[in-house]
């Protein structure tokens, strides 16, 4: 098949590293779960961990915005990148030696964390920018396809490797997946972008951001609902899911192909919105986060392997559709000098409670037992989606017909654009 026309050389390095890091870090989520367990670690470690390398990336991240609406965006991936790579490289050989402790692996999750608090602002907005404004939505689908895919072999390939030669080596495939995918950032032709003109400070930065924020109820009303929405589900995938599958569905293999549903699920919903054009953006996106309170559901029931999966399937598609047009919604709304700052508040808002919910998923299993715990995540991510659904603006922002850049955006043409605009899963 022919290359697109918006498919420039931009887009293509963008999606290419995205491919390839996903395909570590998926594996590589398993592989710490089993880790933590495989070194003697109860729940309660297992969502320590979790929560060590949540922390850090909740504590940088507003300082990560900033400099990444200062510094070219492309050199803050590339660092954050590299950072990602030692710490996961350093974590491999920890698990690898025999016997790691505890605390250092909060301390190498922690690291991995903090690259995470850098490289997620900076990359927002980047592959959306590198295509012009009519093809943006289904760029971004496209783009979306090949990270789901890569999430769909690598949690697939992770379990299985994890069963057969433990979590240490997938571990040491995620380190080198980061360094190939900084490789490929670090030859983003930037040669088209204007400098950005100095800014006031970094307060004065951070301020400005929150006033974008708060000025658009739609906006900071998804993110307090998902504030809430992504811990429960966090705690829920990290903490209850793995003991479930060892327990009840016969280890990290079972769970692997789970989450390898839930990305074929969201590379389905990709295709689709590849073709589809909501004129309702969040309405729609809004609508699609209901069935995300069914996998934990679905794990409190128990249900068995095959019907785990299929839930998993189905959910990755309705996650897929909520989260092309929320960033579709973003990138139409939101000036591009300032999408980094906004996309940290987005990232925080979204991460806060992650850290405190995998940390007492645990305690909170002892007190109330786990099938209580896992229907109380569903009922609270039903509740919250209703609520938001009550915000007159969620309702009524419409797609434009064609999308003109918001306040100081210039939409970019292909062969110049640099800045990639997608929240990607590494």
């Amino acid at each position: 098949m022919a290359r697109p026309a918006w498919a420039g050389r931009n887009y293509l390095l963008l999606t290419g590293a995205t491919v390839i890091a996903n395909l570590g870090s998926s594996g590589a989520l398993i592989a710490t779960a089993f880790a933590v367990l495989a070194s003697g670690g109860s729940a309660t470690d297992v969502g320590l961990v979790a929560a060590a390398r949540t922390v850090p990336l909740v504590l940088f991240l507003l300082i990560g915005g900033a400099v990444a609406d200062r510094l070219p965006r492309h050199r803050v991936m590339v660092a954050a990148n590299a950072l990602s790579c030692v710490s996961q490289g350093l974590f491999a050989l920890l698990v690898l030696a025999g016997e790691p402790r505890l605390w250092q692996m909060a301390v190498l999750a922690a690291l991995g964390g903090t690259g995470q608090a850098f490289f997620a602002p900076a990359s927002e907005g980047m592959v959306l920018a590198s295509v012009s404004g009519d093809q943006a939505g289904r760029a971004f689908a496209v783009f979306r396809m090949g990270m789901n895919g890569a999430n769909i072999g690598g949690a697939a390939l992770g379990g299985a490797l994890v069963a057969v030669v433990g979590p240490g080596w997938v571990l040491a495939i995620d380190s080198v997946s980061f360094a190939l995918a900084a490789v490929l950032r670090a030859f983003l032709d930037v040669s088209g972008v204007a400098a950005r003109a100095p800014g006031g400070g970094l307060l004065h930065d951070l301020r400005d951001g929150w006033r974008e924020v708060v000025s658009r109820p739609w906006l900071w009303a998804v993110v307090v609902q998902f504030s809430i929405v992504n811990a429960v589900v966090s705690a829920a995938e990290a903490v209850y899911g793995p003991l479930v599958a060892e327990q009840h569905l016969g280890g990290p293999g079972p769970w692997g192909l789970a989450l390898a549903a839930f990305g074929a699920g969201t590379a389905g919903g990709a295709l689709m919105m590849t073709r589809v054009r909501p004129h309702r953006l969040l309405l729609t996106g809004a609508l699609c986060v209901f069935p995300l309170a069914l996998p934990s559901a679905a794990l409190a029931v128990p249900l068995p392997a095959a019907g785990l999966t299929a839930v998993m399937f189905g959910t990755g598609i309705a996650v897929e559709v909520f989260a092309v047009t929320w960033m579709m919604a973003l990138h139409q709304e939101i000036p591009e000098e300032k999408f980094s700052r906004v996309s940290s508040y987005d990232w925080l808002g979204s991460l806060a409670m992650v850290p405190l919910a995998t940390a007492l998923a645990g305690p909170v299993q002892d007190l109330i037992g786990r099938t209580a715990a896992l229907f109380g995540c569903s009922a609270l991510i039903a509740l919250l989606t209703a609520a938001v659904l009550c915000v007159p603006e969620v309702r009524r922002l419409t797609r434009r017909t064609r999308p003109e850049p918001a306040a100081g955006r210039a939409v970019p043409r292909a062969a110049e654009a640099t800045e990639p605009h997608a929240a990607e899963a590494e």
